[in-house]
């Protein structure tokens, strides 16, 4: 029996996992916000089971599939977000998940408030809710400082052990879930009885699976991951890290846009682009340059008027933005010429953004009698083709060009594809 809990804890370690490392992988196709959502659709799930829900091991060892399987998952997932894109973006489900367990409270006291009849099944128990509704912002709390705990323990430890991705991953996940398997289970001890034995079963069983998730997590992002430059971030560049993203973001807001395509306007293309090389160098992330043409505008123009190009050019630059991320940046470069500034994003990935522009293009629905339009893009991305705006902008440019004299509706990037 005891062998058969531990093959089933493997196998759920395994199909869940796995199924939220494809869901991340997919994240450029469907969204993070997919991804997100089913992370945070198991959230009721594992704080029940943590409670609630308990198996047998070997030793007189017993502890929950919630505690070792979700959400020890979920700590390693929130770490790859982390690695991969930034830590605002992992602190984004943490704060959904607090506001939507205050609301759990909210909506449970006034559920009391309601004169009932008696249930045609088995009856609600209310006094539940509010237990794991408690238990619920507990866990999210403490989820909270846990994801600012892990990033500055992964920060630290990566000095010495980033030749040992494993190792790193495992001792990351593993100190983490230490702490908060002190903090959630003293909760569970006091407040509903939990055996001592339970809580010392789920912190083995956690260490556990966070051996599990690091082999995964190291292998995805060896496998699947590919990095356009080395990460460099150090220890005291993590609160540089933590809020980069917000400060564009307030950038984008007050920037001067262009009354024309609603994108930003040109002016604002040296000091965007400066400042995010700057914090590409500090957080050792790539930024991502696409030089974007529209091929034979002009003709546009000639056979149908200004007003018709106008709208046509607005509908093609809605088309642009519609398919980037929150985070990244367009610029109306020039008449009907467009710069693209992806941050995060490395070559290859921009690459296959830039492919899928081109293909927003070709698909957009134009006025009437207008032709089909196609775009030439450069694409160049640093460190590897620069380290400054100048070099950037260069590199960008000469492959802008050799896209548009290869016979233009093309991509040409570093490998000259």
């Amino acid at each position: 029996m005891a062998a058969l809990n531990i093959f089933l804890l493997v196998v759920e370690v395994l199909v869940y996992f796995g199924a939220m490392l494809a869901l991340f992988r997919l994240r450029d196709r469907l969204g993070l916000g997919v991804f997100f959502c089913a992370l945070g659709s198991l959230h009721f799930m594992e704080t029940y089971l943590a409670a609630a829900y308990y198996v047998q091991l070997p030793l007189g060892i017993s502890l929950s599939p919630g505690s070792v399987v979700l959400f020890s998952g979920k700590l390693a997932l929130l770490l790859l977000v982390y690695i991969r894109e930034d830590a605002l973006v992992a602190r984004q489900p943490i704060y959904g998940l607090m506001l939507g367990n205050l609301l759990l409270l909210a909506l449970v006291f006034l559920l009391r408030q309601h004169h009932v009849v008696p249930a045609p099944g088995a009856p609600g128990d209310l006094s539940f809710m509010d237990q794991l509704g408690v238990l619920m912002v507990w866990s999210t709390l403490l989820l909270f400082i846990d994801c600012i705990a892990m990033i500055l323990i992964y920060e630290r430890l990566a000095q010495n052990l980033r030749r040992a991705p494993v190792l790193l991953l495992w001792l990351t996940l593993a100190l983490v879930l230490t702490f908060d398997q002190i903090g959630f289970f003293g909760v569970l001890h006091l407040a509903m009885g939990v055996p001592v034995s339970a809580g010392i079963g789920g912190w083995v069983g956690k260490l556990a699976a966070a051996g599990l998730y690091a082999v995964m997590l190291a292998f995805y992002l060896a496998r699947f991951e590919v990095r356009g430059s080395p990460d460099r971030r150090r220890l005291s560049d993590i609160f540089e890290a933590l809020t980069y993203r917000q400060r564009y973001e307030r950038l984008e807001v007050t920037s001067r846009r262009d009354p024309l395509t609603n994108v930003l306007h040109r002016g604002q293309l040296e000091p965007l682009g400066r400042d995010l090389v700057a914090v590409a160098k500090t957080t050792g992330r790539p930024v991502s340059l696409l030089l974007v043409d529209v091929d034979d505008f002009k003709d546009v123009n000639d056979r149908h008027g200004h007003l018709v190009g106008d709208t046509v050019l607005r509908l093609l630059a809605e088309g642009l933005t519609d398919v980037l991320r929150q985070g990244d940046y367009v610029v109306r470069y020039g008449g009907d010429e467009f710069a693209v500034f992806a941050p995060g994003v490395p070559h290859a990935s921009a690459l296959q953004l830039a492919a899928m522009l081109a293909r927003r293009t070709t698909d957009a629905i134009l006025p009437e009698g207008v032709a089909l339009q196609t775009l030439s893009i450069g694409v160049a991305t640093t460190p590897q083709d620069g380290e400054t705006l100048t070099e950037l902008l260069d590199a960008a440019d000469k492959r802008l060009y050799a896209a548009k004299a290869a016979g233009r509706n093309r991509v040409v990037g570093a490998s000259g594809a």
